[in-house]
């Protein structure tokens, strides 16, 4: 006897997120991610990009907190749920049915880029440099990912998760250029219900770049 699909297993087709939207009347919990909330409450706002935002809670809450907010996914379902629960609390968010692949790199940067589990792959590099290029000079990266992840019940599953970036890999990649690495560690999460519940550890980067590489330090 297989394994039941895992409903957080990364899929790439837009249909297929459809699809797997259309199997529940709500996939997530509903509720902003914590590390968003403990790593951006109170914080100075401006615009943000939500990459791969699912049914919106993320982006809401941004909103709510007064940034200016672009959420995107592959998904039009998801989209759909997104907007009826933005109206619902009330805040303007620009939902687009779009991938980061999609978005032109003429795209003007945001001050804040979030991604939570985001399916990015490693391959080539242009997901990388689509998410590093898409931050404003002086703007926040906050990358989340997965810790407990069953490397071979996800082969079972039909993928490999060393296919897609990771926060260490985005980590290394900051380590090179012009950023300020302020977080990069693992934290225990505390979800009850939706899809991503039976995940206990998140690996949580948070970075700003900066204008310049600061001076090194003499002696």
């Amino acid at each position: 006897m297989t394994d039941a699909p895992d409903p957080t297993a990364p899929v790439h087709a837009a249909d297929q997120w459809d699809s797997r939207y259309n199997e529940l009347d709500q996939v997530w919990s509903g509720n902003p991610n914590a590390a968003l909330v403990a790593e951006l409450a109170g914080s100075p706002t401006g615009t943000a990009l939500d990459i791969g935002c699912g049914e919106g809670a993320d982006a809401i809450w941004l909103a709510g907190q007064g940034w200016q907010v672009t959420a995107i996914d592959v998904s039009a379902v998801a989209i759909g749920r997104a907007r009826q629960a933005g109206s619902a609390a009330r805040v303007v968010v620009d939902w687009q049915v779009t991938s980061l692949a999609r978005m032109p790199f003429d795209t003007r940067p945001f001050d804040l880029v979030t991604a939570f589990y985001p399916t990015l792959l490693k391959a080539g590099g242009e997901d990388l440099d689509r998410l590093l290029s898409s931050v404003a000079v002086n703007g926040t990266l906050l990358f989340v990912h997965h810790a407990d992840i069953d490397r071979e019940r996800a082969l079972a599953q039909g993928f490999d998760p060393d296919d897609f970036l990771g926060v260490d890999d985005v980590a290394t990649a900051l380590g090179e250029k012009e950023w300020d690495i302020a977080v990069h560690e693992s934290r225990e999460r505390d979800v009850h219900g939706g899809a991503g519940a039976h995940h206990h550890h998140d690996l949580v980067l948070r970075a700003r770049r900066l204008a310049q590489r600061p001076p090194e330090p003499v002696g």
